[in-house]
Formats: structure tokens, sequence, C-alpha cells
């Protein structure tokens, strides 16, 4: 029987059991495998996950608040409802996961790869996307205020209707595609709201 409060686990192959409803708090885990894992309706706070491996992991309802998961692979894990609140997801990569109905409150998920992602309608405001793979992604009606997306791939994503006025000037942007057209992100030396415009 595993406990997780504060304790530290390194290499630890957790795969196939079921941990819903756990706690999980203060604690470690550094290149430790949780695939087809249960996690649903768990909680994580101040957790650091370090090169772990959630493949095909149940999040279902799960909750999330000030915890890192660096590095981590998320392939096909099923994150429906889960919520994440100023959590650290640097480098973590998303593929063919279902974010259905995710909540992501702030935090910092640069570097990751969200390509493909349904994110229609999401409250993103005020999360880092440095360099994130946003390609192909729903972002329909998405709130992107005081996002940063410095050099984010963009590429074929659906941006329609989302708000993308931002208070952080010191980004830079390409140009990118989306849907056959092409948009072009204006900055300045000085800080001030970004503008979109459309060419």
């Amino acid at each position: 029987m595993y406990t997780f409060n504060s304790q530290h686990y390194e290499g630890v192959d957790f795969s196939n059991q079921d941990f819903s409803e756990k706690m999980m708090q203060h604690s470690v885990f550094i290149q430790c495998r949780f695939r087809n894992c249960r996690l649903s309706e768990v909680t994580t706070l101040t957790c650091q996950f370090i090169d772990c491996d959630f493949s095909g992991a149940e999040f279902n309802g799960s909750a999330h608040a000030s915890s890192a998961f660096t590095n981590c692979s998320f392939t096909a894990a099923n994150l429906f409802v889960a919520k994440f609140s100023e959590c650290k997801m640097i480098g973590s990569d998303f593929v063919e996961a279902s974010l259905d109905g995710i909540t992501i409150e702030r935090g910092d998920w640069s570097y990751a790869n969200l390509r493909n992602a349904n994110l229609p309608k999401q409250s993103l405001r005020g999360v880092r996307f440095v360099e994130t793979d946003l390609s192909h992604c729903n972002l329909e009606k998405a709130d992107l205020r005081e996002t940063d997306l410095t050099r984010v791939r963009l590429g074929n994503a659906k941006l329609k209707g989302g708000s993308k006025r931002s208070s952080r000037g010191r980004c830079r942007f390409q140009i990118f595609r989306y849907s056959r057209r092409s948009y072009r992100y204006r900055t300045s030396r000085r800080v001030q709201p970004f503008l979109w415009s459309q060419d």
C-alpha cells in the first residue's frame, strides 16, 4: 500500500494500479511509470512529477494545484474535466490525449506538445505557452488574454471568436496560417496591448 504524503519515489512502476480518489501531496516522483493507471478524482498538491509516463492513464475529474509535471508523457491519457491550477507542465507530451472539459488556471505549459488538442471556449488567461506546439488546435472562442505565446506554434489552429488582447508586450510572433488565411501579430518595443491584424 503506497502512501503519497511527503514521499520520494524514483524509477517505481505503478502501472495498472488503481489510485482513484487518492490524495498526493508534497511528494516527488522521478522517472516513474503510471501507465494505464486509474487516477480518477485524484488530488495532487505541490507534487513534482519529473520524466514520468502517464500513457493511457485515467485522470477523469482529477484536481491538481501548484504541482509540476515536467517532461511527462500523457499519450492517449484521459483528462476529462481534469483541473490544473497554477501547475507547471513544461515539456510534457499530450499526443492523442483527451482534454475535453479540462480546466487550466494560469500555470506554465511551455514547450508542451498540445498538437490537435480540442480546447474551444477554454479560459487560458495568463497561461504561459512559450514555444508550445498548439498547431491544429481548436481554440475557437478561447480566452487568450494575458497569455504568453512567445514563439508558439499555431499552424492551422482555429482561433475564430477568441479573445486575444494581451498585456504582455514583449512576446515575439511570426507569421502563421490558419484555415487558408494569414495573420500577423504586431509588437513593438514598448509594453502595450497586442493587436491582431488580418492581411
